[in-house]
Order: C-alpha cells, then structure tokens, then sequence
C-alpha cells in the first residue's frame, strides 16, 4: 500500500465550495518531492470518493462545510465526529451513499481502505454563486489548513487531535 493520499475536495467555480481544492493545490506544491504522499483534487462523495482512498494507508480529506461555525473555521473530524453531525459538502450526496457507508461496504468487498482517515473541514457561508475565489474569511483559513494537514502528515501526535482549530486570529 502507499502510504497517505491526500484529497481536497469541491468545485473550485463555485466562490467557498472550491476551498478544499485550493488546499490541495498549495499541499501537492509544497509536497511535490514525497513519492509516499499523493495529492489529489475531487468533486465527488460516497463511493467514488472511497474508490480514490483505496490502497492507501491514510487519507486526508480537506472539504467545505456549512455549519454554525463562523466562515474561515478550521475543524479537524474523525469518521465518527462525521456521523455525529452534518457531513462536509462532498462526503455526502443524495444521489450516493455517505462517506461512512461508502468505507464500509468497501471493506466488505475487501478492497484495502486506510484506517486512518482525517477530514479538515472549513466554514463556509457561499457555495453556490459562480466565482474562482472564496469570500475573505474562507481565503485566509487556506494557510491555517495547508499548515494544519501538513502537521497531520509530519506529527502522529497532531493527526491524533480532533479539536477545532480556530482560524479567526
């Protein structure tokens, strides 16, 4: 297996919803020298979305969410933080299974699916409205969330954290 995939999720013409795939973009930069890490942008959930984390030991998904957190917050998730309250953008779809569900039944299939799984998910307010940058607030947690997953990837202590991350300094 490889060692970690990373994900940034959304659709970067859609003003918030892109921010996960801006992410993304600064991460496979600054990571472009590490054969073990694969960065990656997606706009699909459920079971597409697990079909791109098979054979990976560990996955890392940066995604959008609209919660009643204010815009830029930066909150780290395990799977089970993720059944507890509303998904990210793309984790979920209704015309899909949730990303959960997806993992699960692709277990039962036995495809190799990393047990190690972190989403850094970012309050957004606009993911609806045609634009190719995110509002104020959302773009400045972009360095907070390149910085965070890269403490994710680096420090086993830090990819054990589930706290929020306040992004609003």
């Amino acid at each position: 297996m490889n060692a970690t995939i990373i994900i940034g999720l959304g659709n970067p013409i859609l003003t918030d919803d892109g921010v996960g795939v801006l992410v993304a973009r600064e991460l496979a930069r600054r990571l472009a020298h590490r054969p073990d890490i694969t960065v990656t942008e997606a706009s699909v959930g459920g079971l597409r979305l697990m079909e791109l984390m098979a054979g990976y030991d560990r996955a890392i998904l940066i995604d959008a969410i609209l919660d009643d957190q204010p815009p830029g917050t930066l909150t780290r998730l395990t799977l089970a933080d993720l059944n507890a309250r509303a998904a990210p953008q793309h984790t979920a779809s209704a015309h899909d299974v949730n990303l959960p569900t997806a993992l699960a039944a692709g277990r039962r299939m036995g495809l190799q699916l990393p047990d190690d799984i972190i989403i850094f998910a970012i309050s957004v307010v606009n993911v609806l409205d045609f634009g190719d940058h995110p509002t104020d607030a959302v773009s400045k947690a972009i360095p907070a969330a390149v910085q965070a997953v890269l403490d994710s990837v680096f420090s086993p202590y830090a990819a054990s954290l589930s706290l929020p991350l306040n992004t609003e300094n």
